[in-house]
């Protein structure tokens, strides 16, 4: 299947490694490759910087999202203690991201893809093969990481007020002029 995979496709696969060393992640989740997809130039980024995503502050969300299994806010609250105020604080003296991706916690090595990014691997294949398309691009990609609305990806966007329909359709239409 790899080997169907355009530049961008592949740049998306690798940057989705380097993004999920760098918000300190076990596996490639499809956020991962979600901001890996963010940081191209082609149709799928084009399409989510049209419906309003810009890097920093995606990868922001990511590592928030990833720390919220982590700290239980409810029980900090019932101790006088604000989450959303210690962060703002950090971030006000040291800058934005200041409790983000702790230093020190970046892993070597393969990781493994968690197993919704492999579907959505697969789904993208699907996704060329119904478009009549000989490849496999940052646009499938990102229609295969859309396909479920289940995945990390979706809610992510879905909590960025992203209108996750309307980009599916968004991406399809530049993936198929680009084809033309």
């Amino acid at each position: 299947m790899f080997e169907r995979f355009t530049k961008e496709a592949r740049a998306a696969v690798t940057g989705a490694q380097q993004e999920c060393r760098a918000t300190s992640g076990r596996r490639i989740g499809t956020e991962h490759l979600l901001l890996a997809l963010l940081q191209g130039d082609g149709p799928a980024a084009r399409a989510l910087r049209d419906h309003g995503q810009e890097p920093g502050a995606l990868r922001a969300a990511v590592v928030r999202r990833a720390g919220a299994g982590d700290i239980d806010a409810e029980a900090l609250r019932t101790l006088g203690i604000d989450l959303d105020a210690v962060r703002q604080a950090a971030e006000s003296n040291f800058g934005e991201g200041a409790l983000d991706a702790p230093a020190g916690r970046f892993r070597k090595g393969h990781i493994p893809f968690a197993p919704e990014t492999k579907k959505a691997l697969e789904l993208a294949l699907r996704h060329a093969i119904r478009l009549k398309h000989g490849h496999i691009g940052g646009g499938h990609l990102l229609l295969g990481l859309l396909h479920d609305n289940e995945t990390e990806a979706v809610r992510l966007l879905a909590a960025q007020d992203v209108h996750v329909a309307a980009l599916r359709a968004d991406v399809t239409r530049l993936i198929t002029a680009d084809a033309a």
